[in-house]
């Protein structure tokens, strides 16, 4: 059997196949480059795999103790004397995410760390709730199933919709969308197309808060991509799994072991501090690690570097680097915005939740809560806590918190808006409770996807990986940080004359003939 006919067995029909560059199948023994990449998370990993699988001298630093970036996880302990590991919560592994998937396969090949959600219903304070249990899986049925099914569209709703104006979401094409409509913001697109007021809390919530951000400034062409990457593009979009361990012990620890088993060093606790270019090729990379007295710092010399940084991360490392890139380049790094802080509350309770509530749970109007958790109905660790303890263990989520919020204010707004959702809780006891505030999440602006920077630098040693970046896939969030991470890698190696890794992707285009042929027609009727 072929290599793309493996790859295909299991996917969507109409999936993409990105073959790599021709090449050797690996470096001959004394002939492997050193390559530095710099930041553990999902993109990181991704690059690291993807070049010691291929024989090179890996050496990953990771500023935390443990890998995973922003799906780390660390042990704490609660009141009751038990030891838990608390994180950012709640990720939604999708089933189109191939390349993270793959990445994932690594360790764990029938993925069986993974658990299915059967739903992730969707509730406004004004009563209704729409659920993806019974909608069609196969595009565009999936879309006009959601619709049929929703109690939140109404024949009146659907009468005014601006059908011509809605027709680019039927086709929407990689990187052309960004062409025509990164200049709008995602709520006038909404508005322009006449979108139900009553449901722009699905697409707000379900799309455009995924990116931490406020839909008056995310660009309509990234609510536009993650319509076709979940709805219109795949039929898997409305799949996804969750990892039935904590983060650390799933995923990123059986990956650490991997890739040390592969000959690469892995170096957490290690900062980058800067990256300059060598004279005879390749950089020196800066490091520092440990605090206080014990504060070490060092210089490493490599022949290549993969940058998988949040957008933070790399404006710091790039503008403590002064040899690196070329002014216009610098100037793009410099001018990457992150979104507004976001908070993720985790509460351990003495008594259960109602045996009816889902493991997640969509909110919208409830006063800057986005969704509800109930962990112990899908991780391991929780359930057993909630098991010994007879209680739960829920998490709170606040996306796009107001930079001048009074933060305990926010988290006390979030626990009285679960009494008022779920109101078994208004009578349990808070355990313990951990708080994570965080401001590291890439934003995308009107107007700004022409200045992201990509994956290719201005040096042929250096490449860029991670969700932040511009990549011309129809990829998103943690299937974006994965992908850009093996096209990092793919890049160097192909430097090097060695295959990389051979990537998949959702369609880059609209998947229906018809509907793309429609597409088109009101499109030249437009420009006539």
């Amino acid at each position: 059997m072929s290599t793309r006919e493996t790859a295909r067995r299991g996917r969507d029909r109409k999936a993409e196949v990105l073959m790599p560059v021709p090449g050797r199948d690996r470096f001959a023994p004394g002939d492997a480059p050193s390559v530095a990449v710099v930041g553990g998370g999902i993109a990181g990993l991704a690059a690291a795999t993807g070049l010691a699988e291929r024989g090179a001298r890996v050496t990953l630093y990771e500023r935390g103790e443990s890998l995973g970036g922003r799906l780390a996880g660390y042990p704490t302990r609660l009141a009751d004397g038990s030891e838990v590991t608390m994180s950012r919560g709640f990720h939604a592994f999708f089933r189109q995410y191939y390349n993270l998937r793959g990445l994932l396969r690594r360790t764990d090949p029938a993925l069986d760390r993974l658990t299915p959600l059967p739903d992730y219903p969707l509730r406004h304070s004004g009563g209704l709730t729409d659920s993806f249990a019974r909608v069609p899986r196969t595009p565009p049925l999936s879309a006009l199933g959601f619709v049929a099914l929703s109690p939140t569209f109404g024949r009146r709703d659907l009468a005014a919709l601006d059908a011509r104006a809605a027709l680019p979401l039927t086709d929407v094409r990689v990187p052309e969308v960004y062409t025509r409509f990164d200049q709008v913001s995602a709520t006038e697109f909404l508005e322009r197309i006449r979108f139900p007021e009553a449901a722009h809390h699905l697409a707000f919530e379900v799309f455009s808060r995924s990116f931490f951000a406020d839909p008056r400034e995310l660009s309509a062409a990234e609510l536009m991509l993650m319509f076709h990457i979940y709805f219109l593009g795949s039929s898997e979009g409305l799949l996804f799994d969750v990892p039935d361990e904590p983060f650390p012990q799933a995923l990123w620890e059986p990956l650490g072991d991997y890739l040390q088993r592969l000959g690469a060093t892995v170096r957490t606790g290690t900062a980058v501090h800067g990256v300059e270019p060598r004279p005879a090729g390749g950089a020196e990379v800066h490091t520092a690690s440990g605090t206080g007295t014990t504060a070490a710092t060092g210089i490493d010399r490599h022949d290549a570097v993969v940058l998988a940084l949040d957008s933070g991360g790399l404006r710091q490392v790039v503008a403590a680097s002064p040899g690196l890139g070329t002014a216009p380049w610098r100037d793009d790094i410099a001018a990457l915005r992150t979104a507004p802080p976001f908070l993720v509350s985790r509460l351990w309770l003495d008594r259960p939740v109602h045996a009816d509530r889902p493991g997640f749970l969509g909110t919208s109007g409830y006063d800057g809560l986005d969704n509800i958790s109930v962990l112990d109905r899908y991780e391991g660790e929780a359930a057993r806590w909630a098991a010994k303890q007879g209680g739960s263990v829920v998490e709170l989520h606040a996306y796009a918190v107001g930079p001048g919020a009074d933060r305990e204010g926010v988290q006390d707004a979030l626990l009285g808006q679960l009494r008022r959702i779920y109101p078994e809780t208004r009578e349990a006891r808070v355990v313990d409770a951990r708080h994570e505030w965080r401001s590291d999440c890439p934003l995308f602006p009107v107007g700004t996807h022409h200045r992201r920077p990509t994956v290719r630098t201005p040096h042929p040693w250096l490449t860029l990986a991670g969700d932040g970046l511009r990549c011309d896939l129809p990829v998103a969030l943690m299937e974006r940080a994965a992908t850009t991470g093996f096209l990092a890698s793919n890049a160097l190696l192909a430097g090097w004359g060695v295959r990389g890794q051979v990537l998949w992707t959702v369609p880059r285009k609209g998947r229906s003939p018809v509907l793309r042929a429609v597409a088109a027609l009101a499109q030249r009727r437009v420009r006539r």
